[in-house]
């Protein structure tokens, strides 16, 4: 993103009504890496000339701070175990961490021993998981979990969302946090009702969060910057989560990808503001302490 780029977008962002913008913004989706570590890193690969750089602090300040962001809750992307500390240690220097969202796997011998070590720092306030299993040492684990008062943030595939029915059948009393909403729905029709279905159900579960983490598209050789071209996809999680169970994330970097941080920004930021300053104050902080209780 080139320094035009950067301005134009921010400009777009701030020419909003002021009355509009929330008291506080807790973004709950960054990634901070750094690959000049003797160890390196797991992720992202080398190849991604993009992503494949220092990714710090310092340097969301400097982008968000024109827009008011002022906390995030950074979300674990490598899976080594020491990395959970690294971004503990790294939260210690920089207040502008609230909170973590680690990896560990449920269902492994270690897992309760790793789960007290980190959960002693308050900043670790869950786990991060990608792969859902029925085993009773991974259910058990999980209502471990639940009763220290910790979430799991779930990715996947819009599949994904069926196993959270499942799994939040099992264990009610645990708080899960759905990234990277809104999802496309599959184009197969049985799975499309099923992922229709499950998303509906998840709605009905007041311990189940939307995280809206990826908004923008890719429409040919643009990505449309009008929070109306994504108002059909935003409205129906509105229609499903509501007010008190969206979460704002960015999911910078990655974000980038698709568009610089602040036209992420003014997307969500200009529908929220239509649904009222309640709505807007809910969806970018609110929402999420009782998410994570950071």
């Amino acid at each position: 993103m080139n320094r035009r780029t950067f301005l134009t977008a921010v400009a777009a962002a701030a020419s909003l009504p002021a009355a509009t913008l929330p008291s506080t913004i807790i973004d709950t989706h960054v990634h901070f890496y750094d690959p000049s570590r003797s160890q390196g890193v797991p992720w992202p690969p080398k190849s991604d000339t993009l992503l494949y750089r220092t990714v710090l602090p310092d340097e969301f300040v400097r982008v968000t701070k024109p827009l008011g962001v002022t906390g995030v809750i950074k979300v674990e992307a490598s899976a080594w175990l020491e990395d959970n500390q690294w971004v503990l240690d790294l939260a210690a220097k920089n207040p502008i961490i609230v909170a973590s969202v680690g990896r560990l796997e449920p269902g492994t011998p270690d897992f309760r021993k790793n789960l007290a070590r980190f959960h002693k720092n308050r900043l670790f306030r869950g786990i991060r998981l990608g792969k859902l299993q029925d085993g009773e040492a991974f259910l058990s684990d999980l209502k471990e979990m639940a009763g220290a008062g910790l979430e799991l943030d779930a990715i996947g595939p819009p599949a994904l969302l069926a196993q959270l029915v499942r799994l939040t059948d099992r264990v009610p009393s645990l708080r899960v946090v759905i990234n990277h909403l809104p999802f496309d729905a599959p184009k197969e029709e049985g799975a499309r009702k099923e992922y229709q279905a499950s998303l509906v159900e998840l709605g009905k579960r007041p311990q189940v969060y939307a995280k809206v983490s990826e908004v923008l598209r890719r429409v040919g050789n643009r990505v449309p910057e009008d929070a109306a071209f994504y108002k059909p996809s935003l409205d129906e999680l509105w229609n499903v989560f509501g007010t008190d169970r969206m979460i704002y994330g960015s999911n910078w970097p990655v974000s980038e990808k698709v568009a610089p941080y602040a036209t992420v920004f003014k997307v969500v930021r200009e529908y929220f503001a239509s649904k009222g300053q309640e709505a807007s104050e809910n969806y970018f902080w609110k929402n999420s302490k009782a998410a994570y209780r950071w």
